[in-house]
C-alpha cells in the first residue's frame, strides 16, 4: 500500500508547519526505516514511539512498515515505572521520542544504550538521518512486496480503563485487511482530507483513519493532541472532510460555545465509538456532519457495524458470519432480548444486559504480546469474550452498555452503568457523566455519578431530583444516591473516562458532593431529596461502614 504511493504527488500529510506529498512522505519514511535497519540488533525488531501526533509519527509508521519492523505505540500519559515497564514488556530495541518524551524516559531502567534513543528535533537526530544512504532507503520501497502478511507491525496498548494495559498484536496483513474494508465503508477517497485528533498510538487513529488513508491516498491532517476548542478551526484550516473519534470527544466539542457559522465547514462524515445518541444528533445538527458509530476493539475479536434503518441508539449488527451474542458472564447463558416502550426507552435492562461474546471463536484477534494468561482469559471455552457489556433487541441489533467492570449490585439487583449513563445524559445541564458503584454501608453497591456540567450550567439539586422522578425508564435502583460535580472527569489519552480513581475516592474527594441520605424500606435511593454531603455525613458513613465490617472496601 505504501509502495503504491511512492510516486503520488497528491497531499499526504498536513500540519501547521507544512504539507508533504505521498511521494515525500514515503521517502521520509523509507529514510527512517533504513536508519532503524542500521541500528537493528538480534531479537524482536520493535521500535518504541513516544511522540505526539505529527509528521514524524506518520513518517515512522511508514518507515517501520517498509523495514518490516514493529511500532510499539507508547502512551505519554503513563509515567515513571509504568512507562518503563511498557518499554521492557514489549522488548523495544530502539526508542523514538521528542525532548519532552526524553525527560519522561530519563532515569528509567530501559536496558538501552544512549545511541538507541533517537530524539527528534536534535542535531544528532538530523545528522543520523542525513547519513542514511539514498539507495538504502529506496531499496526498502522496492522490496516492500517481499514483506509477509504475518509480519508483526503494531503493538497497541489497551486503554487501561479496567486494569493494566496489555499490548495487542496487529500484523501488516490484518491492518491492510481492515483498510480494504474501512476505506470504502467510511467513504474515503483520494480527495478526502482526514483530520486525526485521536492519538496515533491507539487503534482508532490507525485502523479507522491512517490505514484507510494510505489505501486510497487521502491526506492526513494532524495536531499534537486533541483540543475541543481548536477543533472547528482545524477543520477549516485543512479543509477536513472526515475525522475519527473515541470516548467523550464529541461531548467536549459540543461543550464549546456555539457559533452561528458552525455548520459552515467542509466536514461530511466521521467515524468513532461511544458518543451518545443525543450527542450524535446534536453534532449533526450543529456542524452538518454525520457521525457513523460502530463497535470494535484493537484486539479484533468482535465487530458490530452500523446498517441502514437501524433503531436510534443502536450500534448495528455483527459482521457477516460472526456469531455474536449477549451472555450472562457467570452462567454463559444468552440474555433475553431487550424490550422498549413506545419512546424507545429500555424496560428490562437487568435481564437483557450481558457481555458481548463471539461464539465463532477469536475472530481477527492475534493475541497479546507477552501476556498468555490474559490471552487465555479472552478466548476461554472457545469463545472470544470482549469484556464489554451490551443488550440486543429482538431484531438482532446491539446496544452498548459499558465495560465489564461497570456492573453494579444494589439491594441484590444487578445492572450495568451504561443504560444509567444514557438516561442521565438526557438531563440538559449535563455535558459528560460517569456512573459507578461505591460501597453500600451494609453490602453491595450504591449508585454514584460524577458530572461535568454544560458551559454556564449550575447543579440544581431540586430540579435534578424532580427530573429523575419523571423519567419512566429509571430503574428502581438506578437513581444516584451520590452526585459529584467536577470540572474534569479522569480520562485515558483517547478520551475514555476511567473510573478507577472515581470508585476509589467515592465521596471522599475535594469536589462538591450531593446525596440523598434517606432510604425507603425497599432500598429505593430516590427517597428524599439531595443535599450537600458534609464532613459530619462523611464521618457517619465511615462509622456505618465500620459497624458492618466494610471499612476496607472504601478506597480499595
Amino acid at each position: 500500500m505504501l509502495a503504491a504511493r511512492a510516486e503520488d504527488d497528491s497531499a499526504a500529510v498536513l500540519d501547521t508547519t507544512g504539507t508533504w506529498t505521498w511521494r515525500s512522505a514515503v521517502a521520509e519514511g523509507a529514510a527512517r526505516g533504513a536508519l532503524a535497519r542500521g541500528l537493528q540488533r538480534p531479537g524482536p525488531f520493535h521500535i518504541g514511539v513516544l511522540l505526539p501526533n505529527g509528521p514524524e509519527y506518520l513518517f515512522w509508521l511508514n518507515g517501520a512498515a517498509l523495514a518490516g519492523a514493529t511500532v510499539v505505540g507508547l502512551n505519554p500519559t503513563r509515567r515513571g515505572e509504568a512507562l518503563g515497564a511498557d518499554v521492557r514488556a514489549t522488548d523495544c530495541q530502539l526508542l523514538v521520542t521528542d525532548p519532552d518524551g526524553a525527560m519522561l524516559l530519563a532515569d528509567l531502567d530501559l536496558d538501552l544504550d544512549e545511541e538507541r534513543v533517537l530524539v527528534i528535533g536534535t542535531l544528532d537526530y538530523a545528522t543520523r538521518l542525513a547519513a542514511v544512504a539514498a539507495n538504502a532507503a529506496a531499496g526498502l520501497v522496492t522490496a516492500a512486496a517481499g514483506i509477509p502478511e504475518d509480519q508483526l507491525f503494531l503493538l497497541l496498548f489497551t486503554s487501561g480503563t479496567t486494569g493494566t494495559p496489555k499490548a495487542v498484536r496487529c500484523t501488516q496483513g490484518r491492518l491492510a485487511g481492515i483498510a480494504e474494508v474501512a476505506a470504502p465503508g467510511y467513504g474515503y477517497t483520494q480527495s478526502s482530507v482526514c483530520y486525526c485528533p485521536m492519538p496515533l498510538f491507539h487503534g482508532n487513529a490507525l485502523m479507522a483513519l491512517w490505514g484507510p488513508a494510505v489505501m486510497v491516498g487521502a491526506a492526513i491532517a494532524v495536531r499534537p493532541r486533541f483540543s475541543a476548542s481548536a477543533f472547528i478551526d482545524d477543520v477549516r484550516r485543512y479543509g477536513a472532510t472526515t475525522f475519527s473519534y473515541v470516548g467523550k470527544a464529541i461531548a467536549y466539542i459540543l461543550a464549546t460555545p456555539e457559533q452561528p457559522d458552525d455548520a459552515d465547514n467542509t466536514l461530511v462524515s466521521a467515524f468513532g465509538t461511544e458518543a451518545s445518541a443525543r450527542d450524535r444528533a446534536r453534532f449533526q445538527e450543529r456542524f452538518g456532519c454525520y457521525l457513523i458509530e460502530g463497535y470494535g476493539q484493537s484486539e479484533g475479536g468482535a465487530a458490530i457495524n452500523p446498517v441502514r434503518g437501524m433503531p436510534k441508539g443502536a450500534l448495528g449488527r455483527p459482521v457477516q458470519g460472526a456469531d455474536l451474542a449477549v451472555v450472562d458472564p457467570v452462567s454463559g447463558d444468552e440474555c433475553p432480548p431487550a424490550r422498549f416502550d413506545q419512546e424507545g426507552r429500555l424496560l428490562n435492562a437487568g435481564e437483557a444486559t450481558g457481555e458481548i461474546v463471539n461464539r465463532s471463536g477469536p475472530g481477527k484477534f492475534e493475541g497479546y504480546y507477552g501476556a498468555p494468561e490474559a490471552e487465555e482469559e479472552r478466548t476461554r471455552d472457545g469463545w472470544y469474550w470482549t469484556g464489554d457489556l451490551a443488550y440486543r433487541d429482538a431484531e438482532g441489533y446491539f446496544y452498548f452498555a459499558g465495560r465489564r467492570g461497570d456492573w453494579l449490585r444494589v439491594d441484590s439487583e444487578n445492572f450495568a452503568a451504561g443504560p444509567v449513563e444514557s438516561l442521565l445524559s438526557r438531563y440538559p445541564a449535563i455535558s459528560v457523566c460517569a456512573v459507578y458503584g461505591v460501597p453500600d454501608t451494609r453490602s453491595g453497591d450504591q449508585v454514584m455519578t460524577a458530572l461535568e456540567l454544560a458551559p454556564g450550567a449550575e447543579f440544581d439539586p431540586v430540579d435534578f431530583a424532580n427530573w429523575l422522578d419523571t423519567q419512566p425508564d429509571l430503574g428502581t435502583k438506578w437513581a444516584p444516591r451520590f452526585v459529584r460535580v467536577t470540572a474534569y472527569l479522569p480520562q485515558t489519552a483517547t478520551g475514555k473516562v476511567t473510573k478507577v480513581d472515581l470508585r476509589r475516592e467515592a465521596w471522599e474527594c475535594d469536589d462538591p458532593v450531593w446525596w440523598r441520605p434517606g432510604r425507603d424500606p425497599a432500598g429505593d435511593a430516590r427517597a428524599g431529596g439531595y443535599r450537600p454531603l458534609t464532613d459530619d455525613d462523611r464521618s457517619g458513613l465511615a462509622a456505618e461502614l465500620a459497624e458492618h465490617g466494610r471499612s476496607d472496601v472504601l478506597g480499595a
